[in-house]
């Protein structure tokens, strides 16, 4: 319950600081927030006094488990007295346990061995926790951006606290005579509050300073208001909530809990090392990756897009088992590929990304003591500390196992999840590199002493920055980063600097540049490589030529005594690391914390069989049938208690001994242990039937066999179901090429009809290991990501498509790569083919802009924007937009020139109306941008008219060097400066939608004096010249291959794009001559795009037509009609129409349309000429409307030539033309009954069905 009292200042103490947001203070006085100090001192005194004499009695007050989070009591040698604390974490070492503790009353982090830890006694819990966590309310951290291509900097929100903001904070509270505090929100068990300091006698409130100084700024306001839920620990807390005060997670504020999930471990029956090379960390938990608390790494560290195998594990897939049976699985897989959609993505096979961070296990080739505390850490002092100002709180649980071999100079190859973090390696690489000693026998030149070698420049660039940051606390080591084009001068005419110790780069680059410089390697000491398997798989030739010109340079005598050492970490494992073990390794450190790809290292052999769910038990028994040739010990897996209660029991009618475990089962897990684990004669099974949740009781690492049963719930299931036959996993560095040995383990897995959304996952699994892939199963995935790519037709076109020609990663790209004729084939703007001339307003990267068409008889944009400008000369034009609308546009000041804007994005915050964000679209020029809700202008509907002008400009047939599929910055700054805001000519080679190809892109500059013009440059010369870029002749080749595939409806004679305009109704639009033009318009910019597209094969036409007629079943729509001397207006009367196409011919009209599951189709062959045109069709809410303009200026008796049972006069509009019509008073009841009559007639020989 909250209080009603009044918020009152308290006067603290600042106990220790990390940065503005997270500091620790002790409130001073009597308050609701402070301890009383004699109470304090006694229970203090009591509590010393109670432990010191408790040690005789040990046992009775030390806890039997352990818990990250638990509440303790433990003797800290530095204050020399027993202190409340809670544990932070825990680690396993050889023969105890050791804890790190968080003081709770003195806010200091100290490592306790668990023997020395001791029940915390509800009578010294009762008084609150001396420390506070606070940090400064509403005050956010703020970072310096540089916007390379447009020349700017400006300050933007940051995630993280700047160095130069920590140290003036600490240094005002340093100054301070007096610091008081105003709490003003509690969340996640923090005070967020005001901080007022005095320094000479004057009172500074550190918020507002901080802001002043642009070192932070003021975040909004977040209503979040609740109270507290438990009420039994406030009431022990003793403590009065003052009135206003806004509480977002009020459990436990006093009482920090440094985390929420729980490890909890028996410290006397602990898990035991079952193998030299495997250590299963079931006690220590490190779920905190070093990502989440360094911004610096954060946007590199990505999830694996699948779950991979090695290529020499031996996989099998057997089909040729009952394949009848076989074949009606694959009938059912076969039916419905769309089906995937039923299972959530973590529960998928190709999402390895969802595997729990908790890593609780890690494979080895050598004994490795991890080091899980920063404290602790094979690091230099210095670098510890820029650490912990960089708020890194410790190594994460692969970093604790890779950073001491590095330290020591050893060969090591991490294989993790987290295995694209540079954090890995960079700080034991720069630790080793502080001992000068270890080099003085190398050459006394300059050169690098360490090389680290990235996959493309933009990896580069972020490794660059953070070595940049954390070798700032070492002795000088110059650090540079070489990025090299294809141009020969370039790699000449670099300079490596003196003193220069580290080299980042690329291996393209690399070799460049050693062709100029050839005694790069003569110093080399540290080869990296970051994130090897993608090194691998682009440029894998350069990365063993690179490792062959290292081996020659530390082969040689001068080199004997230097050290030598190569680092590879990577996030899965790749067929050429075994190679780069075996050849140039020496004694290596292989650490994999990624139980799937520790399988694969292990060589452990995978087994898919493909049956039917109710025909497993058959399939278990047949594979039970064949006699090992050694004892095998077999795991069955099954997710559920029925299901092992189903196997056990076909397993003892079979005459198979087995042993069932579950959690409900009454046999034990002591006498499941022991039957395991007893001694069995050459060619005996044991067998053991259980569910997933009882492997982590078991503890079982020797098994030979694991059959899945049951489809693992989620990849980690999967690993953990691995792990238990991690004593058979071979070792490639004890065994060395360990292609041709003979598996030891096996894993087989059944897949199911109620599998298929996982046939996916499984498909990618046997690419990885590079085995031969069941044609039923591929085709099956074939179709399931055909599927995929259909539910991604709303999607834009992907830009690597659009840009390169070729998407990468298809398989993960959330856009669509494949032509949708709604969007892709509309043209809105562009009028004419051939040369165009364009003006870039907005530069993507180096190849890709956005601008407008311009148009040098008439530029219509250019007398709109005067008059736009005119308009607002008059102040009194300048409305304020009281309420934003989304997609509505409005105006905007910007530069002297007021644009037009649409709304793409309003903020969410409804109270803020008049001041909040929102994210504006210039429509004319192609930039997002955001910008207040007061700057924008009401825009009259006059200015609205002209469609938005804003084209995407794409320079075809170039792409990055180096394999990279982002451009250069440099190449984009170049480009920059020399287009933006320049009219260029370009020939355009292929449009879609919105966007047109173009090559070439020349800037000319007329000579009026000469009456001549000359080329200045060709964009995409000037691209190849700086050598950043290469030829890419596939890249409009691959469009037009997409553009072959547009599925289109079978009466569609040319394959054109299907004209779909999404119109207002004829109230809404200016006139009617507007309509003609925008249809004219629409028609030549069709023209264009049909003339690029190779659609040159006439009779593969005609046999798509033919075969979709037949397939399909078309129905004639109603159509009504009226008309004037000048115009015949045509109704079909067809509801929610999705595409529909109109086609225009002198004495023809084609249109047919999709509505539903039904299909229309309506051939008008008129009774008199039409101009075609002028002719247009606009889309409404339940019809569609044709106006053709007819030839001759006369009234028509009829619409068609031939009867039609489906087509009749519209007598809604009859009375607007009575006096006009064909017909003399008199006759038209006359005229009307024998078109009736018609129709009866025609009623038996219409030979088109009606779907009424």
């Amino acid at each position: 319950m909250l209080k009603k009292t009044q918020l009152q200042m308290v006067e603290v103490l600042i106990l220790e600081i990390e940065d503005p947001g997270c500091f620790w203070v002790t409130v001073k006085g009597c308050g609701p927030y402070a301890a009383n100090e004699i109470e304090y001192k006694n229970m203090i005194a009591e509590m010393n006094q109670f432990y010191n004499k408790s040690c005789r009695d040990m046992d009775e007050i030390k806890p039997l488990t352990l818990e990250e989070g638990q509440t303790c009591v433990v003797f800290s040698k530095e204050l020399k007295c027993w202190c409340r604390a809670v544990i932070k974490s825990i680690m396993s070492c050889t023969d105890y346990y050791l804890a790190e503790c968080f003081l709770v009353d003195y806010a200091k982090y100290i490592s306790v061995k668990s023997k020395d830890i001791r029940i915390a006694v509800d009578a010294f819990m009762q008084i609150p926790y001396r420390a506070k966590q606070c940090g400064l309310y509403r005050t956010k951290p703020v970072t310096l951006h540089i916007d390379f291509c447009e020349d700017t900097a400006k300050i933007i929100p940051a995630r993280r606290w700047d160095c130069a903001a920590t140290q003036y904070f600490q240094s005002l509270l340093k100054a301070t005579t007096e610091i008081k505090a105003q709490l003003c929100a509690i969340e996640d068990n923090k005070f967020d509050v005001l901080l007022y300091v005095t320094i000479k006698n004057e009172k500074v409130c550190v918020n507002d300073d901080l802001v002043s100084k642009s070192f932070a700024h003021f975040e909004e306001i977040k209503e979040i208001t609740e109270c507290p839920a438990n009420e039994e620990s406030q009431r022990s807390l003793n403590v009065e909530y003052p009135l206003g005060l806004k509480i977002a997670h009020p459990p436990l504020p006093f009482r920090p809990v440094l985390f929420q999930e729980k490890v909890s471990k028996n410290l006397e029956t602990g898990h035991t090392v079952s193998s030299s090379f495997l250590i299963r960390k079931g006690l220590h938990n490190h779920h905190m990756s070093s990502t989440n608390l360094n911004g610096s790494t954060e946007s590199i560290v990505e999830e694996m897009p699948s779950l991979p195998f090695e290529e020499n594990a031996a996989v099998h897939v057997h089909t040729d088992v009952n394949m009848g049976h076989t074949n009606r699985l694959l009938q059912f897989l076969n039916s419905d590929p769309l089906k995937t959609h039923l299972i959530r993505e973590d529960q998928q096979f190709q999402n390895v990304q969802n595997i729990s961070a908790e890593e609780n296990f890690v494979f080895l080739s050598n004994k490795i003591e991890p080091s899980t505390i920063l404290e602790t850490a094979p690091l230099f002092d210095e670098l510890k500390k820029e650490l912990i100002r960089k708020n890194f709180l410790g190594p994460n649980f692969t970093e604790s196992y890779c950073w001491p071999p590095i330290a020591r100079g050893c060969d090591v190859l991490a294989i993790s999840h987290q295995g694209n973090d540079p954090l890995l390696y960079i700080p034991p690489v720069l630790t080793f590199l502080q001992s000068e000693s270890c080099y003085k026998y190398l050459p006394n030149r300059s050169g690098p002493l360490a090389l680290i070698l990235c996959p493309g420049w933009k990896k580069a660039q972020l490794v660059f920055e953070l070595l940049k940051t954390y070798s700032r606390c070492s002795r000088p080591l110059h650090p540079m980063l070489i990025i090299v084009g294809e141009k020969k001068e370039e790699a000449r005419d670099i300079k490596i600097h003196r003193g220069c110790e580290v080299i980042v780069t690329t291996p393209y680059s690399l070799l460049r540049l050693f062709e100029h410089h050839s005694l790069l390697f003569l110093r080399l000491c540290h080869l990296i490589f970051d994130e090897i398997e993608v090194l691998f798989s682009e440029a894998s030739e350069q990365v063993f030529t690179l490792l062959d010109c290292y081996r020659k340079a530390i082969t040689i005598e001068e080199r004997l005594y230097s050290p030598h050492q190569i680092v590879a970490v990577g996030t899965c494992w790749n067929k050429h690391l075994a190679h780069l073990l075996k050849e140039f390794m020496k004694d290596p450190y292989v650490v994999i914390t990624a139980m799937e790809e520790a399988s694969i290292y292990g060589n452990v052999q995978q087994v898919v069989q493909l049956c039917l769910n109710n025909e497993r038990i058959a399939v278990l028994l047949r594979i039970l049938d064949l006699t090992p040739n050694h004892v095998e010990k077999m795991l069955i897996f099954t997710s559920t208690r029925n299901e092992a209660e189903m196997v056990h029991q076909a397993l003892r009618s079979n005459s198979v001994y087995s042993v069932k475990i579950h959690k409900e089962s009454e046999f034990n897990f002591e006498n499941a242990l022991q039957h395991w684990t007893k001694k069995c004669t050459s060619g005996s099974r044991v067998v053991l039937v259980l569910t997933d949740d009882c492997m982590q009781s078991l503890g079982i690492t020797d098994a030979t066999c694991v059959i899945h049963f049951s489809f693992p719930s989620s990849p980690r299931i999967f690993g953990w179901r691995l792990q238990n036959m991690s004593d058979n996993f071979d070792n490639v560095v004890e065994k060395g090429a360990w292609v041709d040995q003979e598996s030891k383990a096996r894993s087989i897995l059944l897949l199911t009809e109620n599998d298929a959304c996982h046939a996916l996952g499984v498909l990618r699994y046997l690419e990885h290991a590079e085995t031969e892939i069941p044609r039923e199963l591929h085709d099956f995935t074939a179709r399931v990501l055909e599927a995929e790519e259909e539910k991604k037709f709303a999607r834009p076109l992907c830009t690597y498509l659009k840009t390169l020609g070729i998407c990468k990663n298809r398989r993960v790209c959330a856009d669509r790569h494949h032509i949708n004729v709604q969007t892709d084939m509309t043209d809105k703007i562009i009028a004419t083919p051939g040369c165009v001339t364009i003006l870039p307003l907005h530069i993507i990267n180096a190849t890709n802009y956005f601008g407008r068409i311009i148009d040098k008889q008439k530029d219509q944009y250019a007398i709109l924007a005067e008059e736009i400008n005119d308009y607002f000369k008059n102040p009194g034009n300048k409305v304020c937009v009281e309420r934003v609308e989304r997609l509505a546009l409005y105006a905007l000041y910007e530069e002297a020139l007021f644009h037009r804007v649409q709304v793409v994005e309003v903020s969410p915050n409804k109270e803020e109306k008049l001041f909040s964000n929102v994210t504006i679209k210039y429509v004319d020029e192609g930039r997002i941008s955001q910008v207040e809700s007061h700057q924008l202008l009401q825009l009259p509907a006059r200015f609205q008219c002209l469609p938005p002008q804003a084209v995407e400009f794409i320079v075809c047939s170039v792409k990055p060097i180096d394999n990279e599929i982002e451009w250069n910055p440099r190449v984009t700054s170049h480009i920059y400066h020399k287009i933006k805001g320049n009219p260029h000519e370009a020939k355009v080679v292929l449009t879609l939608g919105n966007t047109i190809w173009v090559d070439p892109m020349v800037r000319v500059t007329r000579l009026s004096n000469l009456k001549t013009s000359v080329n200045e440059y060709n964009v995409r010369s000037e691209i190849l010249s700086m050598g950043l870029g290469t030829d890419n002749p596939e890249h409009i080749e691959q469009l037009q291959k997409l553009c072959r595939h547009v599925k289109v409806p079978a009466h569609e004679k040319n394959l054109g794009a299907l004209l779909k305009k999404e119109m207002t109704s004829p109230q809404n639009m200016c006139n009617l001559q507007n309509i003609q033009e925008n249809s004219n318009e629409s028609r030549s910019s069709s023209k264009m795009t049909m003339e690029n597209h190779p659609y040159d094969d006439v009779a593969e036409i005609k046999e798509a037509e033919d075969s979709t007629l037949h397939q399909h079943k078309w129905f004639y729509p109603e159509i009504k009609w009226f008309q004037n001397k000048e115009t015949v207006t045509v109704k079909v009367k067809i509801t929610s129409i999705a595409d529909y196409k109109c086609e225009f011919s002198k004495e023809k009209v084609v249109f047919s349309a999709f509505s539903g599951d039904k299909s229309y189709l309506a051939d008008m062959e008129l009774h008199q000429p039409i101009l075609a045109e002028k002719s247009v069709c606009v889309i409404k809410d339940k019809e569609a409307v044709i106006v053709l303009a007819k030839e001759e200026r006369e009234l028509w008796c009829k619409l068609l030539k031939n009867k039609n049972l489906h087509v009749s006069l519209d007598f809604e509009h009859w009375e607007d033309f009575e006096d006009k019509g064909p017909f003399p008073v008199g006759i038209k009841k006359l005229h009307y009954a024998h078109v009736v009559t018609e129709w009866m007639d025609s009623s038996e020989d219409s030979e088109t069905e009606s779907d009424d």
